[in-house]
């Protein structure tokens, strides 16, 4: 099978990312990186032996398939240059902040028989790959997404930014309505949602909480299930995953019949632990040699829809669209 040709357009922090998982997959040809600024796209495409150019135009005829990494407010525009000209897209979430712009990608790529993937790479973490399988029936999830400001973030606050991962999670886990929303937050060190805190209700009953900050010093990455038999526990960053369930067995220490307890087990589950952007670029370019359109972009942009909801809430400003 011949080598996919894939590029990316943004030399930036994730796009950069991208051109070194990419580099490392077989069957995939890192063919060019594209970013207004001419330097820095020729600076991460060298390392890799891959063109650089400061166009995405000039990345049609050339490659096959491509990331979209560039600043939120331009997905829109670039994504549908490339699916307009054939181009198989990835797009770094938000895929944007506006859900129609959203939608009406979707309904090109499903027109033009593209794919088009919405990189939400926490997906593919192994340790929530494994949680899918074992969460039955929750009562209450509790996430946290916390860690320092950083500069390069201008454009997003920190739902679109950090908490759109935990709410895609959470909807994963909980295929119901929502029934309930509420949200408060504040601006600290930008003109954007710096913190949030958001809770949703679903019709089955199933509570959750969602903190996320970009405001605090230490890094913290977790997510944690209360369902009927069991106390659920992941840390995104070291992709672990434990299980906490009531004991019930008893033990005698000495002939006087001196008892205790057992209160809890707590089983540490195996995860296999792999890069999860390669992860996600394996399946997205599995889906092109497939031609696995997306047939649901409803299913796709739930996250986002509620993520916008808990941006108008907030009553915050919000970036003004191209």
């Amino acid at each position: 099978m011949d080598a996919l040709r894939v590029g990316v357009v943004g030399a930036g922090h994730m796009g950069s990312y991208h051109v070194a998982a990419l580099a490392e997959l077989m069957d995939v040809r890192l063919t060019a990186v594209a970013d207004l600024n001419r330097r820095r796209a020729e600076e991460v495409a060298g390392r890799y032996g891959a063109a650089a150019c400061s166009d995405a135009a000039k990345l049609v005829g050339e490659v096959d398939a491509a990331i979209v990494a560039v600043p939120t407010m331009q997905h829109h525009a670039v994504a549908r240059f490339l699916l307009e000209n054939g181009i198989h897209v990835l797009v770094e979430k938000p895929i944007c902040p506006a859900i129609d712009d959203a939608r009406s990608l979707f309904n090109l790529a499903i027109q033009k028989r593209l794919v088009l993937h919405v990189g939400h790479v926490e997906r593919y973490n192994g340790a929530v790959q494994e949680l899918g399988r074992i969460v039955r029936d929750p009562i209450l999830i509790e996430c946290q997404r916390l860690g320092p400001f950083s500069p390069r973030v201008r454009e997003d606050g920190v739902v679109l930014d950090l908490m759109i991962h935990d709410l895609d999670i959470v909807m994963r886990l909980v295929d119901e309505e929502i029934v309930h929303l509420s949200a408060t937050g504040a601006s600290i060190l930008s003109d954007r949602d710096d913190v949030a805190s958001v809770q949703l209700r679903f019709a089955g009953g199933c509570i959750a909480n969602l903190i996320a900050s970009r405001v605090t010093q230490n890094k913290i990455r977790t997510l944690a299930v209360t369902q009927p038999d069991a106390y659920i526990t992941l840390d995104y960053a070291d992709q672990e995953l434990r299980i906490h369930r009531q004991a019930s067995s008893e033990h005698s220490l000495s002939r006087e019949e001196l008892k205790y307890r057992e209160q809890s087990q707590v089983e540490r589950l195996f995860v296999h632990k792999d890069n999860p952007l390669k992860i996600e670029l394996r399946h997205f370019l599995g889906a092109v040699r497939s031609g696995a359109v997306v047939a649901d972009p409803d299913r796709e942009l739930k996250s986002l829809e509620v993520a916008l909801r808990v941006v108008r809430m907030l009553n915050l400003p919000a970036p003004a669209r191209l």
